[in-house]
C-alpha cells in the first residue's frame, strides 16, 4: 500500500501522508497471482490522504491520523459483484465479451454495449444474430495481431493476448512505463472567483461544482468519491449511447443525471454553458473523440480539468478504444493471472468454461494457457481514486488563487504500476467476495459502501439515468 500511496505523493511533489492505519484485507478476497490488494487499498489511501490534506488546508479539521478498513476497499471495487437488484445479482459481462482462441494464440473482446457487439461481428462478417460460438469459429481463423488492429481501425474492441515481456517490448507498452501514476499540469488561466469556503469536514467540498463526462467505470468511480466529499455532480450522457442499468446503479451514487446530444446547436449550447460555471471538469472519453475534443476547446477558465484514459493521453495508442478487460489482455495482467487445463481463469471461472465475466474462454474444451483476469475491475477503480484524488489535491492548491491545472490518469499506467510492484503470489487461492456487512440497502437495490471508511454511505442512491434537467440543483 505505501508504494503506491508514495509513488503518488511523489510524483505530486507532496509530503509523505501522516499516520496511516490499515485494517488488511480479509483473507481470499482480492485475492490474485498480483498485489491488487496493494493496488486497491493504496489507491484509496492516496485518496483520503488528499482529503485530509484539503481539510486541513480549509480550516475544516487539524491533522490527524487516517484508517483504511481493508475490507471496505474491497466491497467497493467489488461493486458489481455485490449488486443485488431486489435481492439478485445482476449479469456481468455480455455474452460476446470474453477471451476466444485464434490462430496463433488469444484475444479479448470487449461487447458489453450495443454498438460495441455491431462493430465487433461487422468486424468478423457475422451476421447481427451471431452467437458466441459463431464468434469463436470466426476468430480461429484469424491471427491475434491481425485481429487487434483491424478492430483498432473499425471502432471494434478487440486486443491480443500478450506476455508482460511482449507488452512491455512494444512502443505502447513501454510508453506505459513512463510518467507519474497522477499526472498534474498548471495551465495559464484562473478563475476570477472561487466556491464559498467549506463548512462541514464531512463535506470539504460543499460548492464545487462538477460535470461529470465519463462513462462505465473509472471515471465515475472519481466523479461519485467528489460527490461523497459534498460536490455538487452533474453526469452529462449522450441519448445516442444508452448506459447499462446495472452500472449506472452501482456508480451513480450522489450524482445528478442528465442527457445532452452536442451535435444538436442548442444541447451543444446548454453543455458549453454548463461547463462555464463549474470548477472541475471530468472527462472519460477517448483522446481526439469529439466530446474530448469539446472539452478541450471550451474548458472553463480556472477549473480542474480531470481525465481518465483506456492507453494514455499520449503515445502511440492514445486515440484507441479500451477499457480494463482489454489493458488487462494487452498488458500481460490476463497471462500472469492465466490458468492450466482444468484450472482457475482468474476471474472467476474455470479454464475451458464459463470464464466468469459472460463469455467463455475461447471454447476450446480447456486447452492450457487459458488468459485469466484480476478478481475485480482493479485498474477501473484504482485509477479512479487516484483521479480523484488527484483532483481534490488541485482543488487544494487553488485554495491559494484560481490556477487551472489538468489532472490524468490511465489505466494501462496503472497496469504497469500493479505488473512492476512487488508481492506476486504463486497459485493464489480462488478469490472470495466480501460480505455483505459492507453493503447497503435502499429500497430493492443493495450496493456497496464507499470505499472511505469515515463514510456509511454515500450522499444518495443512484437517481434514473438521465432524468435530471441539465442544470445544477440551486
Amino acid at each position: 500500500m505505501t508504494d503506491l500511496l508514495h509513488r503518488y505523493q511523489a510524483d505530486l511533489g507532496l509530503a509523505q501522508a501522516a499516520d496511516i492505519t490499515v485494517h488488511p484485507v480479509s483473507e481470499g478476497v482480492l485475492s490474485s497471482t498480483l498485489p491488487v490488494a496493494a493496488l486497491a487499498v493504496g489507491a484509496v489511501a492516496a485518496l483520503g490522504s488528499a482529503v485530509d490534506r484539503f481539510r486541513v488546508a480549509s480550516g475544516l479539521a487539524a491533522p490527524s491520523p487516517r484508517v483504511v478498513v481493508g475490507d471496505r476497499v474491497a466491497a467497493s471495487y467489488a461493486g458489481d459483484r455485490l449488486l443485488r437488484i431486489d435481492g439478485r445479482p445482476v449479469a456481468g459481462f455480455a455474452a460476446l465479451s470474453g477471451f476466444f482462441r485464434t490462430a496463433d494464440g488469444w484475444v479479448r473482446t470487449h461487447a458489453n454495449y450495443p454498438h460495441h457487439r455491431a462493430r465487433l461481428l461487422s468486424l468478423l462478417e457475422l451476421a447481427d444474430d451471431a452467437d458466441h460460438t459463431a464468434v469463436a469459429a470466426a476468430l480461429l481463423r484469424h491471427e491475434a495481431l491481425d485481429v487487434e488492429g483491424r478492430a483498432a481501425e473499425l471502432g471494434a474492441l478487440v486486443v491480443a493476448v500478450r506476455t508482460p515481456d511482449e507488452w512491455f517490448g512494444s512502443a505502447p507498452g513501454r510508453f506505459t512505463r513512463t510518467g507519474p501514476i497522477v499526472s498534474s499540469t498548471v495551465r495559464p488561466d484562473g478563475l476570477p472567483s472561487l466556491p464559498e469556503p467549506p463548512t462541514d469536514p464531512m463535506r470539504p467540498l460543499a460548492g464545487v461544482r462538477v460535470v461529470d463526462l465519463t462513462r462505465v467505470i473509472a471515471g465515475p468511480v472519481a466523479s461519485r468519491d467528489l460527490a461523497l466529499l459534498g460536490a455538487s455532480v452533474l453526469r452529462v450522457d449522450s441519448p445516442l449511447l444508452p448506459e447499462i442499468e446495472a452500472q449506472h446503479l452501482d456508480t451513480g451514487a450522489g450524482k445528478f443525471s442528465t442527457l445532452l446530444d452536442v451535435l444538436v446547436d442548442d444541447d451543444d449550447e446548454r453543455l458549453t454553458a454548463l461547463m462555464s460555471s463549474v470548477d472541475v471538469v471530468v472527462g472519460g472519453y477517448r483522446p481526439g473523440s469529439y466530446i474530448d475534443d469539446h472539452l478541450r476547446a471550451h474548458r472553463p477558465s480556472g477549473a480542474i480539468i480531470g481525465t481518465v484514459s483506456a492507453w494514455g493521453g499520449r503515445g502511440p495508442w492514445a486515440r484507441r478504444r479500451g477499457f480494463d478487460s482489454l489493458v488487462q489482455a494487452a498488458s500481460g495482467i490476463a497471462h500472469v493471472c492465466g490458468g492450466k487445463a482444468g484450472g482457475r481463469s482468474g476471474d472467476g471461472g474455470k479454464a475451458g468454461g464459463r470464464s466468469g465475466d459472460g463469455g467463455k474462454a475461447g471454447g476450446d474444451g480447456g486447452k492450457a494457457g487459458v488468459p485469466g483476469a484480476l478478481p475485480v475491475q482493479a485498474l477501473d477503480h484504482a485509477s479512479g481514486h487516484l483521479l480523484a484524488a488527484g483532483i481534490v489535491d488541485a482543488l487544494t492548491q487553488r485554495l491559494d488563487g484560481g490556477i487551472g491545472r489538468t489532472v490524468s490518469v490511465s489505466l494501462a499506467r496503472t497496469a504497469a504500476w500493479l505488473l512492476d510492484a512487488d508481492g506476486r503470489v504463486d497459485g493464489p487461492a480462488d478469490p472470495v467476495l466480501p460480505t455483505d456487512e459492507h453493503t447497503v440497502l435502499h429500497d430493492d437495490v443493495r450496493t456497496a459502501r464507499p470505499a472511505l471508511a469515515e463514510y456509511d454511505d454515500h450522499p444518495f442512491p443512484a437517481r434514473p439515468w438521465g432524468r435530471d434537467e441539465p442544470r445544477f440543483p440551486s
